[in-house]
């Protein structure tokens, strides 16, 4: 196992799990679980939150498990160390092909969010678990970015079924901790001053996406040439263009992210996506939490354990 593969396997899984908070299922977390709509159903933001990153740990460690399955098959094949680095580089570039819409065919986006409805069909532990690990898991709600795919991938063709559990963990936990970003939201204008800042920021998560499956790439092109050449003549020979080409692909592709940005700001959202329903949702808390002048009171607890 390669340090470029270490290094590519972890910082995209980080990288996914960021772009995937602007995903229509991150943004409805950001509105459901707060301290404001856990007062209103009467429990506390912290153990929801708790239990949120549990599921999500539980979702990255089943992506992971999956691709150390993979990883234990790739090591019994033993096909060369730099063919697997290639074949990685490659699928890097093209994920972010497919994330700047520059390929015929796209890898599927998965349109399905999850069911709000458990939030008042069932128990705290149950509805923030649950939806945690459908989250953590990334190939189970909307996937924002083609890198979501590659964190399985990348795994794999390491050949260390630890590295690729990692990698799916890392990519869990990042997902799980994305439900911190709402622990200052005491009032609705908390949250929608929040969903006003996502929305600014939001072509940036595809911007370093793109950074980083460029980087990635370029490390395991450099190894793959190592791996053939030997390590003094891939440098001069063969690395020294190569992470010419990278990085120039790499401008190219930040330039054009940030050129859609600044024209119609809405970058590679997914249906439902951006602040399109914050004064909904955020009508809907208004609603649950009794607020003056919205015609209903406070929900009650529906059974112990809350």
């Amino acid at each position: 196992m390669s340090s470029a593969f270490v290094f590519a396997v972890l910082v995209v899984a980080v990288s996914a799990a960021v772009r995937g908070v602007w995903s229509p299922c991150g943004l409805s977390m950001v509105s459901a679980i707060n301290p404001m709509s856990e007062r209103a159903r009467g429990n506390r933001y912290a153990l929801t939150a708790g239990w949120f990153l549990a599921g999500s740990l539980i979702g990255g460690a089943l992506l992971g498990a999956f691709a150390a399955a993979l990883a234990v098959g790739v090591r019994a094949a033993n096909p060369p160390a730099g063919l697997l680095a290639a074949g990685a580089a490659v699928g890097c570039v093209l994920a972010v092909a497919d994330d700047l819409r520059l390929l015929p065919v796209r890898l599927p986006r998965l349109p399905r969010q999850v069911n709000e409805r458990w939030m008042t069909d069932y128990r705290r532990w149950v509805y923030a678990t649950g939806f945690g690990l459908q989250i953590g898991v990334g190939l189970a709600t909307y996937v924002m970015t083609a890198t979501v795919y590659m964190v399985p991938l990348l795994g794999a063709l390491s050949g260390s079924p630890t590295l690729a559990l990692a990698g799916g963990l890392v990519f869990g936990a990042g997902r799980g901790l994305a439900v911190l970003l709402t622990a200052r939201v005491r009032e609705p204008s908390d949250l929608l001053a929040l969903h006003r800042f996502l929305d600014r920021e939001q072509h940036w998560s595809t911007v370093q996406v793109t950074i980083v499956a460029g980087a990635a790439s370029m490390a395991l092109a450099w190894s793959a040439a190592a791996s053939v050449a030997g390590p003094a003549d891939s440098i001069g020979m063969v690395g020294g263009p190569l992470a010419g080409a990278v990085a120039a692909a790499l401008a190219v592709a930040v330039t054009a992210g940030l050129a859609r940005a600044g024209g119609s700001r809405q970058g590679d959202r997914g249906p439902g996506s951006g602040t399109i329903g914050v004064r909904r949702l955020t009508g809907r808390l208004l609603r649950s939490a009794g607020r003056p002048g919205t015609g209903s009171s406070p929900r009650p607890p529906t059974g112990p354990g809350r």
